[in-house]
C-alpha cells in the first residue's frame, strides 16, 4: 500500500462507480455521482497528489470513463446515458504562431502543426517530466529535455527518440543536415542519435564540429549481402580523418593527410571517402583497400549525386564526372564558364546547375551511366539488366554488358548471364548457360530450393571458367565418374580423362587408350602419340612415330636409354641418318659413341662445333687428332667473339701465334706478355709495341721498361 485516500468523513461523497487510468499512466480518473476526482503523479516526489475535483451538478452517477489514446480527451458515460468529453491538459502553448503544443501529463506533449493539422505525441517512456520543447531545423525536429533524458524527433516522418541524457546547461548544439541521425556536439564530445532508436548510434571526441567535416551514412542505400551499413568520417585534428564502423563502434580506416582537411563526405554506400584539402585537392580514399588517390586539383565543388556513385566537381572552367569511381582516372570533362551551385536529380534526368553571369544553366548527365553504376554497385541486376535493354549497342553498352555477365556469373544470376552473352554475340556461351539453366530450373522444381546449387550446375559454371579440375572435383565428389570423364572427352583432354580412369579403376580404361591414340593418328599428332606409346612401354612403335614426326633426337633419347634398342643395328643407322640430315650433329656423335663408333663420332662432333666432347673422345681414341681439335675449338672461339676463352685453346695446340692475337684482341695484356717472352726475337717483336702503347696510354712506364731492353725493335 502506496497511498490511501479516505473520503468516508466527506458527507457529500457516494461510492465510487468507475475508474479509468491515462494511456501515460500518470493521471487516474474516479467517477462517483456529479464529481471527477484526478489524482496524478508526481516523479520528482515519488506521490499520487490529489487535483482539484470537478463537480457538475445533475450529471448523476457515471459509468463508466474513457481516455483518448493520445490522452487529450476524458469521455464520461453516465448513468443516464449522457455523454460528456472534457479536454485534458496541463497548459497549452503556441510555438512561433505555426505549432501548438499540449501538455497532455507531466511526461506527454501533443505537437500540433497549425497548417497542416499534422500530430505527433512526444512522450518519455521513463515517465519523467518533459520541460521545454523545441522545433529546430527549418521547423521539422523536435528538442526536449527531461531530468534524465532527452527526447528527439522527426516531425515528417514521425520517427522519435528518447535516450539517457545528463543536463548539461543547455549547452548542447544541434545539428540537423542529415535527415537519419541528429548530431550533438557538447564540451568536446560528438554524439549520434538516429531518429526512432532510444540508443546513441555513437560517440566520439572531436573538436571540429562544422557540418562539412563530418559525414554519417545510415542504411542510405541497401546493397546485396548487407542488412546495416551505418559509418561515421569525421576529424581527429586538422589533418587526421577517422572513419568509425557505428554497429560494431570500431574503427575501420584512419587516413593522414598531409595537409589541412576543410571537405569531406562519405558515399551512401560507405565505401568511399572524398575529402578536399586547403590547397583545393581532392582526394579519394578507399576504405576496403586502405589507398588513398589524388583525382583533382583546384577544386572548387564536390558532390556526390544522390542515390548513385557518380562524382560531381568543379576545376576552374571544367565540370569533372566521374560515372565509375573504380577507375578515378577516367573522368569526363565538360566545359562551363560560371560556379556550380548545386544538383537536381528527378524525372528521370539529372543536371548540374551551374551560374553563368546571372543565369543558370543546366548540363544534363548520363542519366544512363548513373543508373546503370548505381544497379551494379546496390547488387540489383535485374534493373541493370532492364536498362541496358533500352540503349542501342555501342562500345560503352558492350563494356556494360560484360561487366554486367560477369557480375551476374559471380553472384549465380545465371538467366541473367545468358542474357548478358545473348546480347554480345557469344552463342556458344549462351547456349551452354541455356542448357545449364534447364537443368537448374528441373531441379529446382523437383526438390525445391536454388537449383544453382545441384552438382552438375555447379560443375558447368566451373568448366565456362576453364576450372576443369574443380568440375572433376566436384563430379568425383558425387562419384560421377562417367560424368567427368565424358567432360574430358568432349574437350579432347584424354590424358586427364585416362587420369581419372586410372585412379577410379573404370572397366573402358584401355578402350579409352585405343580411342586416344587413334584420335591422336587420325589428328596426325605423331609426337603425343610417340609419347604415349612410349608411357606404355612400346619403345620401336614410339621411336617409329617420333621419326615419322620428324623428330630424331628424340628417338635418339629413348635408344640411348635403352639398352635392347641400341643392340638394333637397322634402327640406330636410321636414327643417326635423321640426325645427320637434321644436322643435329652433337646426338649423332652422342649415339655413335655409345655403340662404340669413334670415328663417326669425332666426326660428328666436330661438324657439330662440340669440340669438348671431341676433345675427351679423342684422347682416348685419337691422341693425334687432340693438336688440331685444340685448334679448330680456338678458331671457333673467336668466331664467337670469345677471345678469352680461345687464348689457352691455342696455347693447347701451340698456336702461339694465334694464342697473341687473341690475348691482345681480348685485352689481356698480361696474359699476351707472358706469351711473348716465351717467343724468339723476331715474333715479338711484332707485337711489343702494341703493348708498349697501351701501358703508356695508363702512364705506366715501368711495365713498359721492362721486358724491352732485350729487343732492339724499341731502340
Amino acid at each position: 500500500m502506496l497511498q490511501t485516500f479516505d473520503y468516508s468523513r466527506d458527507p457529500q461523497e457516494r461510492e465510487f462507480t468507475t475508474a479509468v487510468s491515462s494511456p501515460g499512466g500518470q493521471s487516474v480518473v474516479l467517477g462517483s455521482y456529479d464529481r471527477l476526482r484526478v489524482f496524478n503523479w508526481i516523479p520528482r516526489r515519488s506521490i499520487w497528489e490529489e487535483a482539484k475535483p470537478k463537480e457538475i451538478t445533475n450529471l448523476y452517477t457515471i459509468t463508466a470513463l474513457a481516455w483518448k489514446r493520445d490522452g487529450s480527451r476524458l469521455c464520461v458515460g453516465t448513468l443516464c446515458g449522457g455523454v460528456e468529453q472534457f479536454d485534458c491538459c496541463l497548459r497549452r502553448s503556441i510555438y512561433k504562431n505555426k505549432f501548438e503544443l499540449t501538455y497532455v501529463g507531466p511526461s506527454q506533449v501533443i505537437v500540433k502543426n497549425l497548417s497542416s493539422g499534422t500530430r505527433v505525441v512526444l512522450k518519455s517512456h521513463y515517465g519523467y517530466e518533459v520541460e521545454e520543447v523545441k522545433i529546430l531545423g527549418k521547423e521539422r525536429y523536435l528538442v526536449a529535455h527531461t531530468s534524465e533524458t532527452l527526447l528527439l524527433g522527426d516531425l515528417n516522418t514521425n520517427r522519435l527518440s528518447e535516450i539517457a541524457w545528463q543536463g548539461s546547461g543547455g549547452n548542447e548544439k544541434y545539428f540537423f543536415e542529415n535527415e537519419n541521425v541528429c548530431m550533438i556536439f557538447n564540451a568536446g564530445e560528438l554524439t549520434l542519435v538516429e531518429y526512432g532508436n532510444n540508443d546513441t548510434l555513437g560517440s566520439v571526441r572531436t573538436e571540429f564540429m562544422n557540418p562539412h567535416l563530418i559525414s554519417v551514412r545510415i542504411n542510405e542505400r541497401c546493397q546485396r549481402g548487407t542488412e546495416d551499413n551505418k559509418k561515421l568520417a569525421y576529424l581527429i585534428d586538422i589533418k587526421t580523418i577517422a572513419i568509425v564502423d557505428l554497429i560494431g563502434g570500431y574503427n575501420i580506416g584512419t587516413v593522414s593527410h598531409e595537409s589541412r582537411v576543410d571537405w569531406l563526405e562519405l558515399n551512401e554506400t560507405g565505401h568511399k571517402l572524398l575529402f578536399r584539402d586547403r590547397k583545393l585537392r581532392l582526394h579519394l580514399y578507399d576504405i576496403e583497400s586502405c589507398s588513398k588517390t589524388m583525382i583533382l586539383n583546384f577544386c572548387s565543388y564536390m558532390q556526390w549525386v544522390p542515390g548513385s556513385d557518380v562524382l560531381v566537381a568543379q576545376n576552374r572552367n571544367s565540370l569533372c564526372v566521374w560515372y565509375n569511381i573504380e577507375a578515378p582516372e577516367r573522368v569526363t570533362m565538360f566545359t562551363i564558364r560560371g560556379d556550380v551551385i548545386g544538383l537536381e536529380r528527378g524525372g528521370g534526368k539529372t543536371e548540374v546547375m551551374v551560374m553563368e553571369g546571372v543565369t543558370t544553366v543546366a548540363y544534363t548527365l548520363d542519366e544512363g551511366l548513373i543508373e546503370f553504376g548505381t544497379a551494379i554497385d546496390d547488387g540489383n541486376y535485374i534493373r541493370a539488366t532492364a536498362f541496358l535493354e533500352t540503349l542501342e549497342m555501342t562500345p560503352e553498352t558492350e563494356a556494360m554488358w560484360k561487366t554486367l555477365s560477369k557480375l551476374a556469373l559471380e553472384a549465380r544470376q545465371l538467366h541473367i548471364a545468358e542474357r548478358c552473352f545473348s546480347a554480345l554475340g557469344q552463342v556458344a556461351k549462351a547456349r551452354f548457360l541455356h542448357e545449364t539453366n534447364e537443368i537448374a530450373d528441373q531441379v529446382s522444381r523437383e526438390y525445391g530450393g536454388e537449383g544453382t546449387d545441384f552438382y552438375q550446375v555447379r560443375a558447368r559454371l566451373a568448366m565456362l571458367e576453364k576450372n576443369y579440375k574443380l568440375a572433376e572435383m566436384i563430379f568425383l565428389e558425387q562419384n560421377a565418374v562417367e560424368e567427368a570423364m565424358g567432360m574430358y572427352q568432349e574437350l579432347h583432354r584424354w590424358d586427364e580423362c585416362i587420369a581419372v580412369a586410372e585412379a577410379k579403376g573404370h572397366p573402358a580404361l584401355e578402350k579409352l587408350r585405343r580411342s586416344y591414340y587413334q584420335w591422336l593418328m587420325d589428328t596426325q599428332q605423331e609426337e603425343r602419340a610417340g609419347e604415349l606409346q612410349e608411357s606404355q612401354g612400346d619403345g620401336l612403335a614410339a621411336i617409329s612415330l617420333y621419326l615419322k614426326a620428324g623428330l630424331p633426337a628424340k628417338a635418339a633419347r629413348l635408344v640411348l636409354t635403352r639398352e635392347e634398342l641400341l643392340a638394333n643395328t637397322e634402327l640406330v643407322e636410321h636414327i643417326t641418318a635423321a640426325l645427320i640430315k637434321g644436322e643435329l650433329y652433337e646426338r649423332a656423335g652422342d649415339l655413335f659413341e655409345k655403340i662404340h663408333n669413334p670415328q663417326k663420332a669425332l666426326e660428328c662432333y666436330r661438324k657439330g662445333n662440340a669440340f669438348m666432347k671431341a676433345v675427351e673422345l679423342a684422347r682416348l681414341a685419337f691422341p693425334v687428332e687432340v693438336v688440331k681439335l685444340e685448334e679448330a675449338w680456338g678458331d671457333h672461339l673467336v668466331q664467337q667473339k670469345q677471345l678469352d676463352a680461345a687464348i689457352n685453346h691455342y696455347i693447347e695446340a701451340r698456336c702461339s701465334i694465334k694464342a697473341i692475337e687473341a690475348a691482345l684482341g681480348a685485352r689481356q695484356w698480361k696474359k699476351a706478355i707472358y706469351i711473348l717472352d716465351l717467343q724468339d726475337r723476331n715474333t715479338a717483336s711484332k707485337y711489343y709495341p702494341l703493348v708498349a702503347q697501351h701501358y703508356a696510354s695508363l702512364q705506366e712506364y715501368e711495365v713498359r721498361k721492362s721486358p724491352f731492353p732485350q729487343h732492339e725493335a724499341m731502340q
